[in-house]
């Protein structure tokens, strides 16, 4: 039988379970990737003697591992984009898509482990990808790939735009795809890829760009063939008013209905943003259970308004967070989504309407119940292994009295500790599986050469 691993001295352990625990002195212990025990250090001191690693985390809080719940992380190698700064979402999208469809394997490789990198030493263990670019023999493998060697628990989705500016839809003719490529594509990725199995470490959805990029035949056909799959599905919905005067000039009706006539609503969907939703879609996501990967960062700087998130909650809308493609955000630090998540809803509610440990609830189990990962997202036993170490005697937070709140009200620069499955990802503030330094060099390569096509 494996050995245990131990960490123990934890100054709170946040366990982000069903009765919120916060276990002071805390410590967690997980054999073959799985929790096997959360208490008080003295009540898991005996495991010590049998444990093959003990950690100690003194000046820490522990807690699970962060989720994301959207990204584009082709884009970390176009944040800051001169011409693109100050656009709001469209006008975002028409700077950045000839960049993008100068994209090779190469590119995608290294922009993926670029974002990863940044997840992991921010305290992220489980990510979904949006990726829908496909030039010159891009693949979803890419990422894939690129996410393996990271080590994140890593949720692909395959993505995909069909209608292009001669047909009235917003990419140019260059970046779109034909559609029973796109569905035979899918179709290969996820019978590839997908793994069904409790403590997956990479699953695949299925996940056309958006409304205004793909028809209404291929957003019907994507959702009958994720179902026939048993995959779940994602898009981008009613992200700002642009989005919402689009799907009404084009389909008659705002995003919500148009997502319910298409089917897509359910407890197996999750839609990035939504911050123009009315209070009919709220309630038609409440009673669907359809998810939202909340994105208050890019919401932020693409000056697309505040999302209606304490009204989503209100309602019971499963709700997690995303730090969304770099190039919109452009930081991919899951911390400072929830801390800006919180202070939003302050501004518009007040500021006894959110507090930092719904903020953090979001960032980990929340996100975990919009991905369909009931094994993840809090510590206790029978979960995965997914596990965070925060140093709280550091600079930027010390001087905290409430360090659970402190986590969102003066988040750490970076994660002390990342485990995944149980592995470290990263260890006293260095990557583990990647090099730091390797990394870098590979985005750079990149970059150099796209910034010549700018």
């Amino acid at each position: 039988m494996p050995a245990v691993k131990l960490l123990h001295h934890a100054d709170v352990l946040a366990c982000i379970d069903d009765a919120g625990t916060e276990i002071a002195d805390g410590a967690v212990a997980w054999r073959d990737g799985v929790i096997v025990a959360v208490g008080s250090s003295a009540q898991l001191a005996p495991l010590a003697q049998e444990a093959d690693e003990v950690i100690d985390a003194r000046g820490c809080v522990v807690t699970p591992g962060l989720v994301n719940t959207h990204h584009h992380l082709y884009q970390s190698l176009t944040r800051a984009v001169p011409g693109a700064i100050d656009a709001s979402l469209f006008g975002w999208l028409k700077r950045l898509y000839p960049i993008w469809a100068r994209y090779t394997p190469e590119d995608v490789f290294a922009a993926t482990q670029l974002g990863l990198a940044e997840l992991a030493l921010s305290g992220c263990t489980t990510t979904s990808d949006h990726h829908y670019l496909f030039p010159a023999g891009v693949t979803l493998d890419d990422s894939i790939h690129a996410a393996r060697e990271v080590g994140l628990r890593f949720h692909a989705t395959r993505g995909a735009m069909s209608v292009g500016e001669s047909q009235g839809g917003l990419p140019p003719d260059s970046v779109v795809e034909d559609e029973a490529a796109i569905l035979a594509d899918t179709i290969r990725v996820i019978d590839r890829f997908h793994d069904a199995a409790e403590g997956a470490m990479l699953r695949v959805a299925v996940a056309p760009c958006s409304p205004f990029s793909v028809s209404t035949d291929l957003m019907r056909e994507s959702a009958l063939l994720a179902r026939d799959k048993g995959v779940m599905m994602h898009t981008h919905l009613a992200e700002d008013a642009d989005d919402v005067a689009f799907s009404l000039e084009r389909f008659g009706c705002r995003p919500g209905e148009y997502a319910e006539q298409l089917g897509w609503v359910g407890p197996d969907v999750w839609h990035a943003h939504c911050v123009q939703l009315d209070a009919a879609e709220i309630a038609l996501f409440a009673r669907t259970g359809t998810g939202l990967a909340h994105c208050p960062c890019s919401n932020c700087r693409l000056g697309s308004g505040i999302a209606p998130l304490r009204a989503m909650l209100d309602a019971k809308v499963p709700v997690g967070l995303g730090v969304d493609g770099s190039a919109s955000n452009d930081s991919g630090h899951l911390l400072a989504e929830a801390r800006q998540a919180m202070l939003l809803q302050r501004v518009v509610h007040g500021a006894d309407r959110f507090d930092p440990r719904t903020a953090l609830r979001l960032a980990t189990r929340g996100g975990a119940q919009v991905l369909g990962r009931p094994d993840v997202g809090a510590l206790e036993p029978g979960k995965r292994a997914d596990i965070a170490v925060w140093n709280v005697a550091d600079v930027p937070s010390s001087g905290a009295w409430d360090k659970v709140a402190g986590l969102v009200l003066s988040p750490p620069r970076q994660a002390r500790d990342v485990f995944v499955e149980g592995r470290a990802v990263v260890r006293g503030g260095e990557l583990v599986q990647v090099r730091r330094d390797a990394v870098l060099r590979a985005a750079d390569r990149s970059l150099a050469r796209l910034m010549t096509f700018a």
